[in-house]
């Protein structure tokens, strides 16, 4: 069966859109607490949208402690890899120690309450932790990556490697996104899966053909050793994991029998419509990234 077109891209859709890019070019070139300032108003709404999915199942989540957590996740995270001399070590600890103890906080408080939670409750409670807490966390720790020796032919024009590297995740998920949309559109015939009718395999085959194009061309933008070939690795790696987070976001929607997460950003729906795919990716792109990156010098 041939997956239903897709509506028209509006002009309301495409100027929240320009806005919403304009608004990450100048917060990732800032860097240090504006990104992660940023970051955390971002992950606050997403979270907002979260649990008022899990509500539409009749699930009650420890919302308020969550946001609390997510939000100290991401200080310690800026703080243990900001790169400042003073409390390093200090702040590296308690960064890891964050998940763990919250996640004991909140069953903590989910067993304090008058009615007890339940399994669901403490499951969409950990799972928020993790999903809009500990993985946005990665975008924080690939921006603060900064090592001349993974960008040296922008070294010497004194650009910063995390900037570059984080510009580079966030443009492979807009090519995967782009190729997807682009080729499914024309070729796609096969539904890829039922908790997505729109997409179709051949346009997440074109995705992640786009995808490793464009990291092929900057593993050899970047003057890396076999630099096509770790970039289009990198390109791969980034298209699966952006597709696995698109197809998550929309099964918990199908779930909670909502169309959009929410209605914040015009023509696009919720901030989780918009942020799905940018969710799983920093973690596999930063863990792949510092794997490889003694033979990338």
């Amino acid at each position: 069966m041939i997956p239903p077109p897709r509506t028209r891209t509006t002009p309301q859709r495409l100027l929240s859109g320009y806005a919403a890019g304009g608004f990450g070019l100048l917060v990732v070139g800032l860097g240090g607490w504006w990104f992660t300032a940023a970051l955390g108003v971002m992950v606050h709404l997403g979270l907002l949208e979260y649990f008022r999915l899990a509500q539409f199942k009749g699930i009650r989540p420890a919302s308020k402690t969550t946001l609390v957590l997510v939000q100290l996740l991401l200080i310690t995270t800026q703080w243990a890899h900001g790169g400042d001399a003073v409390g390093v070590g200090f702040a590296t600890d308690l960064a890891a120690a964050v998940l763990p103890i919250s996640g004991a906080l909140i069953c903590g408080w989910l067993l304090l309450q008058p009615l007890t939670g339940s399994i669901a409750d403490i499951a969409a409670s950990i799972f928020a932790l993790f999903y809009l807490g500990f993985l946005p966390s990665y975008w924080i720790r690939l921006r603060e990556l900064t090592d001349p020796a993974l960008a040296p032919r922008l070294a010497h024009l004194g650009v910063d490697s995390g900037m570059v590297l984080m510009l580079m995740a966030c443009l492979l998920i807009v090519a995967t996104d782009i190729g997807s949309y682009v080729l499914g559109r024309r070729y796609g015939r096969r539904p890829l899966s039922p908790i997505s009718p729109g997409k179709t395999l051949e346009g997440a085959l074109g995705g992640l053909a786009c995808a490793v194009l464009l990291g092929a061309g900057f593993g050899v933008l970047l003057g890396w050793n076999g630099g096509w070939a770790a970039g289009g690795l990198l390109g791969a790696v980034v298209a699966l994991f952006a597709l696995v987070g698109d197809l998550t976001e929309s099964m918990m929607k199908r779930d909670a029998g909502v169309k959009d997460s929410g209605d914040l950003l015009p023509g696009h729906g919720g901030i989780l419509d918009r942020i799905d795919s940018y969710l799983f990716t920093p973690a596999a792109f930063y863990t792949v990234v510092t794997l490889l990156k003694p033979l990338l010098a």
